[in-house]
């Protein structure tokens, strides 16, 4: 029996594992595990790899056509590409329901991170201040994950929104598009920050910028979105392979948790599995489990025990998401320009919106659409098909996407819990609800008519009903069911992870969070997941 068993290889998990083995602790990881086809032709560009495919619509856009959209057809100006599906791959009994929520969840070797776009922002003491810690004592992990990950930014004027810490490298090259909008900033940043209260600056992303520890840097190969070729965009795969060359740590593969039992004393004894396509149920017996899931799934497990062990009706109160809304704009100057597609594909570039109070700070990644799938974007114009392809053609250089991010608070009307009323106890769906804070409508005005006047300054337009709200859940920054908690109460966790209901169970994933700032929280699950490891054993 190994010392810990940790469920889930999402970012949490294989941080807290790596750690863990560091110090001479022995971990066993369960872990559904799907994994991708490898890339083809690893260090061809997109326009290379493009011309030199047989079929290059199967590999874009799927052979069934998965990753298509049709003119007219609702829904985001860019989805995930067929190369991505398996992240996505739901096994047929892990049912979902929302309500007011659109669940997405991941079985995936690297969990829901394997499809992420590397944005790593550190919270501020403001944002940390619902946690039982702050700034100074997560900095320490954030260096350290930092170091393992690869992490380029820059000081800037976002400093104040994104504390700095040590491990941060010098960033990639920007794009064409990227270079013209910071140039344009500095000559209008006084503005910007006096009238709009808009700051600008260098993306923080996971992506190297110099070769290290046997991984390429960024190649500028345009393929970002179908899955870095070389490696060097970070996905937590890469730390599942340096666990797996400890001898203390052992990877169970193909195998789904369904729940824990535990004794009289509320002390978990094993872990209940089964292969991940079907087969017979089994227990792993353990001395310490740690749920590292993610959010959604941990709740699954944590609820299916429950109910198994103590009875029906638990819900787990608090879900948080961030709302996510996104901006597409055009630089006027340019429109007819060549654009480039040997470049990095996602955000390079990011704005900060301060507020009245520093938690409720808006967060956009701005992102030019150079290389990313084009027919979304032509689907989302108010145009016959024939001249929005005339128009992306002309204003494809100047394209590109501001992606906003809001803060968000637990509360009790936004839960989890399991549904069996069809009388399935054994596959009860998990079900999600959300109501969106009373404010959001004013929140989003505020937000928007500032993103579009400072873009303006900057020489952009937005199209007229162009911005998109995205459906809570589709940012799957998930977190807050089982929140950190200076008091033992029920469904809670120690400052250290610990449950408050079971004395050998750790949650080290999102589940934990008190509050979601408005980030990317990919980053802190790591650092945090580290500390969990380093202070607890």
């Amino acid at each position: 029996m190994s010392d810990v068993t940790v469920v889930g290889s999402g970012p949490s998990g294989v941080h807290f594992a790596l750690t863990l083995l560091r110090k001479g602790v022995s971990v066993h990881m369960v872990d559904a595990g799907r994994e991708g086809s490898p890339p083809l032709n690893p260090s061809a560009d997109f326009v290379a790899l493009r011309d030199a495919l047989e079929d290059p619509v199967a590999y874009f856009l799927g052979e069934d056509l998965y990753g298509l959209a049709l003119p007219g057809a609702e829904g985001e100006f860019y989805g995930f590409p067929p190369q991505k599906r398996f992240v996505f791959e739901r096994p047929p009994d892990q049912r979902e329901v929302g309500e007011g929520f659109e669940p997405l969840g991941s079985w995936a070797r690297g969990g829901l991170a394997r499809a992420w776009t590397a944005g790593v922002y550190p919270f501020n003491d403001e944002e940390l201040a619902p946690f039982p810690f702050g700034f100074e004592d997560l900095e320490p992990f954030y260096a350290e994950v930092a170091t393992r990950i690869g992490v380029t930014g820059a000081r800037d004027d976002l400093g104040p929104f994104m504390p700095w810490h040590e491990g941060v490298t010098e960033p990639l090259e920007l794009d064409d598009q990227s270079r013209v909008l910071l140039a344009r900033y500095e000559k209008v940043r006084a503005r910007l920050r006096r009238r709009y209260r808009c700051h600008v600056g260098r993306s923080r992303i996971a992506v190297l910028a110099a070769p290290r520890d046997g991984r390429e840097a960024c190649a500028y190969l345009g393929r970002c979105l179908w899955g870095c070729p070389i490696g060097a965009l970070y996905t937590p795969d890469l730390t599942l392979a340096e666990c797996r060359r400890y001898d203390g740590f052992r990877y169970e593969g193909d195998t789904l948790a369904l729940g824990f039992r535990f004794d009289e004393a509320r002390r978990v004894r094993a872990l209940r599995v089964r292969p991940l396509e079907g087969g017979a149920e089994r227990e792993v017996p353990v001395a310490t489990l740690a749920l590292a899931a993610g959010t959604l799934a941990t709740a699954r497990l944590f609820l299916a025990s429950w109910r198994e062990g103590i009875g029906p009706g638990a819900e787990l109160t608090g879900l948080m998401d961030n709302r996510q809304v996104l901006v597409p704009f055009v630089n006027v100057g340019r429109i007819g320009r060549r654009y480039e597609a040997r470049s990095y594909q996602y955000h390079q570039l990011c704005l900060g919106l301060e507020a009245d109070s520093p938690r409720e700070y808006v967060h956009g990644q701005i992102t030019t659409l150079t290389t990313a799938q084009a027919h979304p974007i032509l689907a989302s114009m108010p145009l016959d098909t024939r001249t929005a392809a005339f128009v992306f053609r002309n204003t494809r250089a100047g394209l590109g996407l501001v992606n906003l991010n809001f803060h968000d608070s637990r509360r009790e009307t936004c839960s989890v819990s399991l549904d069996a009323s069809d009388g399935r106890e054994e596959t009860a769906a998990l079900r999600t609800r959300y109501v969106p804070p009373s404010d959001e409508p004013a929140r989003l005005r505020d937000a928007l008519g500032r993103v579009r006047r400072s873009l303006r300054a900057l020489g952009c337009l937005v199209a007229p009903g162009a911005t998109h709200v995205r459906p809570m859940g589709a940012s799957v920054h998930y977190a807050g069911t089982l929140p950190m908690s200076r008091e033992a109460r029920p469904f809670t966790v120690t400052s250290r992870g610990r449950s408050h209901d079971f004395e050998n169970l750790f949650i080290v994933d999102g589940s934990t969070f008190p509050f979601l700032p408005a980030k990317n929280i990919t980053f802190t699950l790591m650092a945090n997941a580290v500390r969990i490891a380093r202070e607890a054993f």
